[in-house]
């Protein structure tokens, strides 16, 4: 789904002009990019949390001539999606409730020991 399809189906959904809706999407957009520069943590209850991840300083080959060179340390933007994004995705909750249940999980120690996805642990094998 593209930014146009985006807001079309948002502004159906909330009753509210596509004109406004886009409004509201740059400007958060915006926001979170300031709030990134200026070196915070975004936590969006029930979606997840965008930050700023230091990518280490690294040996790389220059692809044109061959040559060994080192790759500067830099800055990126990363997301982590919330647990309830994530059950949602699965289909172990509601999508229509994700920022009701997130708010609930907050409150209730108990609604948030709803089963957690499964983390794979340690090296992928390769599949012969």
């Amino acid at each position: 789904m593209h930014k146009n399809e985006f807001i079309k189906q948002l502004a159906k959904e909330t009753t509210l002009p596509q004109k406004e809706v886009n409004q509201v999407i740059k400007g958060a957009v915006d926001l979170i990019a300031r709030r990134l520069k200026d070196g915070d943590k975004v936590v969006i209850t029930g979606f997840g949390t965008f930050e700023v991840r230091r990518r280490r300083a690294r040996r790389g080959v220059n692809p044109k001539t061959k040559e060994r060179i080192t790759i500067p340390e830099t800055q990126t933007p990363g997301f982590t999606a919330s647990n309830t994004l994530k059950l949602s995705v699965l289909g172990q909750l509601e999508a229509t409730n994700l920022m009701d249940q997130a708010e609930a999980e907050a409150e209730d120690p108990e609604v948030a020991s709803i089963a957690k996805p499964a983390r794979p642990r340690g090296r992928k094998k390769a599949v012969v």
